[in-house]
């Protein structure tokens, strides 16, 4: 059996010593002061109290850093909604959520276009995965309250700028969807029946071109969105470039989730905080086999971005997936393959299961907040002369405070 490397989580296996030098501090759980976390009134918890009593220190530290990401989350599906949604209505949730909940959505019809040649219902179910992270970020929130626990409290980093397109509030955003670096290797990964990360392995990336440089998931103005009727839908190449990569980092997302909630599992102790870690996560995995789907339909092309308000510079091409002559690259790239094909785990004397894959928990809260920066998601929240706002040392903070956390009898 090989090494297992207890960093490999949320679909990025780099070194943790290369996070911290990328100008994280080794801040531990000092920096989660009292200025950046809220916690309920006493009278608050007693009102909301279930009868199950006070949450183990472990127990409330991995639901906070759950909650944090959930933060996360529905910041950045807030902003594919306003752009790439059906225009459903959001609905209100319980709590004191510091996303807006009455933001507008399918504000870029050319977008949707696009987001629509990966499959016809992208606008829906874009608007059901913003709705789910709503809840659960809103639901984590509150069960912390009703035990009197502290919350994460990131209302103070929601300072990023929004898509200028018209229509989109001009209000502080939490993440950046402008300029991604987007790991792919869960597609190769899934498809293995050979290998897994837990066991050290590691994976080609499906679209090579998205893991180098900083691509936009999202229009950043109006000049983003242009028509040509000669491509498919309509939409010109830009513009389907930016949906297509969208469709990729929806499953990135989505298949950190299906790992996180099942590594954390294995460090609470209380039954029925397992118990809500077991229902989330399973729907963060719905959600990944959903996008999962529909990136295999992404339109083939090759697009540079320049000339664009906010351009980087980088080029993208999306391949014939299905182009592959080699036998064994054949089937570790083929688009329908969407179930997870069975592969080792724990020991190879075992035999192949299907399975989630990672599911190693030592090291898992920091390896996916790892994976999240490398994302590009946080990018704004560090100055280009290297200042912090301080948001990268609270989430550090939080998830060193879960990695710490140890499954304890009753």
């Amino acid at each position: 059996m090989k090494k297992k490397d207890p960093q490999i989580s949320a679909g990025l296996a780099s070194n943790r010593r290369s996070f911290l030098r990328k100008g994280v501090a080794a801040a531990g759980a000092a920096t989660v002061g009292l200025g950046l976390l809220k916690s309920p009134s006493r009278a608050y918890a007693q009102e909301h109290e279930d009868g199950n009593g006070r949450l183990n220190r472990g127990d409330a530290a991995i639901l906070r850093f759950l909650q944090a990401l959930e933060t996360i989350e529905a910041d950045l599906w807030r902003q594919y909604a306003e752009l790439g949604g059906a225009g459903a209505k959001t609905p209100g949730t319980v709590g004191n959520s510091p996303i807006d909940l009455s933001f507008p959505t399918a504000l870029a019809p050319l977008y949707i276009a696009g987001l629509e040649q990966l499959d016809g219902d992208m606008p829906q179910y874009i608007d059901d995965n913003t709705d789910d992270e709503l809840s659960h970020e809103s639901f984590l929130r509150n069960y912390l309250e009703s035990k009197g626990e502290a919350v994460a409290d990131l209302s103070k980093f929601f300072n990023l700028s929004p898509s200028q397109v018209p229509g989109v509030p001009n209000t502080g955003r939490l993440t950046n969807l402008t300029q991604l670096t987007i790991d792919t290797s869960w597609w190769t990964r899934y498809r293995s029946d050979s290998k897994n990360p837990d066991l050290g392995d590691t994976f080609a990336q499906a679209i090579p071109t998205l893991a180098v440089g900083q691509h936009t998931a999202i229009p950043r103005t109006s000049a983003d969105l242009s028509a040509d009727p000669s491509q498919p839908g309509g939409v010109s190449v830009h513009t389907q470039a930016i949906a297509n990569t969208a469709g990729f980092h929806f499953a990135f997302i989505e298949q950190g989730g299906s790992s996180l909630y099942p590594q954390l599992a294995q460090r609470v102790s209380n039954a029925e905080v397992l118990r809500v870690l077991l229902s989330i996560g399973p729907t963060e995995t719905s959600h990944f086999q959903t996008w999962h789907d529909k990136a295999g339909n992404a339109i083939l092309l090759t697009d540079t971005d320049t000339g664009f308000p906010g351009s980087t510079g980088a080029t993208v091409t999306f391949p014939n997936l299905n182009g592959n002559t080699d036998q064994k690259l054949a089937d570790e790239f083929q688009t329908n393959l969407i179930m997870p094909e069975p592969t080792f785990f724990l020991n190879k004397k075992l035999g192949m299961v299907s399975i989630i894959r990672p599911t190693e928990t030592e090291g898992a809260a920091m390896a996916a907040l790892e994976s999240l920066t490398n994302d590009g998601l946080f990018i704004g929240h560090t100055s280009k002369s290297g200042k912090s706002d301080g948001f990268l040392e609270l989430l550090q903070g939080l998830a060193e405070e879960a990695d710490n956390a140890r499954r304890q009898a009753e």
